[in-house]
């Protein structure tokens, strides 16, 4: 059992010991937030647009997305694009992305001024709206062109459908020849249909890109994230404050 009229005779007996180690705590937790300051950052937000958005998505395509943000591909046409000679596997340590929504993707940037840090968070916003923007296109070209591929060899069917019927027409006084007739009339009519629908689905397939290509697009331009030294300071301090106290104790 834990005498607790003795617990708290010994540390009152001792409060001068906890009561240093705490004062001691917010003092280094104060002198933490002056001597290492915050690397100066940068923000930026991006709305992606995604042709298979579905209102029930848990996440997974912008999740996709943060996970492309942090590739070499993408570190490296930011740093083209900013003229610099930076290893992408370097850079990519400076960056992150964060999924805020379904389609709202934050990029926070750190580098060795505000002005650096905004410039780097303005390069990776637009290599990635360009990099999505060049796959959904390729995305919908490919599947309009695999549509076409289709239709075309059902043309080639119908065409020889066609030329099976030739001037002919149903003969009643022949029931196999009628039968016959009727059914590459049948053939023909499916083939006219699924060619008209081979038709409209690649142009939906195209359709739909222009509306991601213009759902894609920066909503918060670069920006550089102001840090208070007196919140930091207070915070840091409060902190060291707690650690000391508990260690103390």
């Amino acid at each position: 059992m834990v005498d607790l009229h003795a617990l708290v005779v010994a540390v009152r007996r001792r409060r001068r010991l906890w009561c240093s180690l705490a004062l001691l705590g917010l003092l280094a937790g104060a002198a933490v937030a002056v001597l290492l300051p915050p690397s100066p950052a940068a923000v930026a937000k991006v709305l992606v647009a995604h042709k298979d958005d579905q209102p029930n998505d848990t996440g997974t395509l912008i999740r996709t997305d943060v996970e492309l943000l942090g590739t070499t591909r993408i570190a490296g046409q930011a740093l083209r694009a900013l003229g610099s000679a930076e290893e992408p596997e370097e850079f990519m340590r400076d960056y992150r992305g964060t999924g805020l929504t379904n389609n709202l993707l934050r990029i926070d940037v750190t580098g060795g001024s505000d002005a650096e840090a905004v410039a780097r968070a303005g390069a990776l916003a637009d290599a990635f709206v360009a990099d999505h923007v060049r796959r959904m296109r390729q995305s919908a070209e490919a599947e309009a062109d695999a549509l076409l591929d289709q239709r075309d060899r059902m043309r080639d069917e119908l065409a020889e459908v066609n030329e099976a019927i030739g001037d002919r027409s149903p003969d009643a006084e022949d029931p196999k020849a009628s039968a016959s007739i009727e059914s590459l009339f049948a053939r023909r009519a499916e083939l006219d249909s699924r060619i008209a629908e081979f038709d409209q689905r690649s142009a939906e397939a195209r359709t739909g890109t222009p509306a991601v290509v213009a759902g894609t697009q920066i909503v918060d331009a670069p920006h550089a994230v102001r840090h208070s030294p007196v919140r930091a300071a207070a915070t840091d301090a409060g902190i060291g404050l707690a650690l000391g106290l508990v260690l103390g104790l």
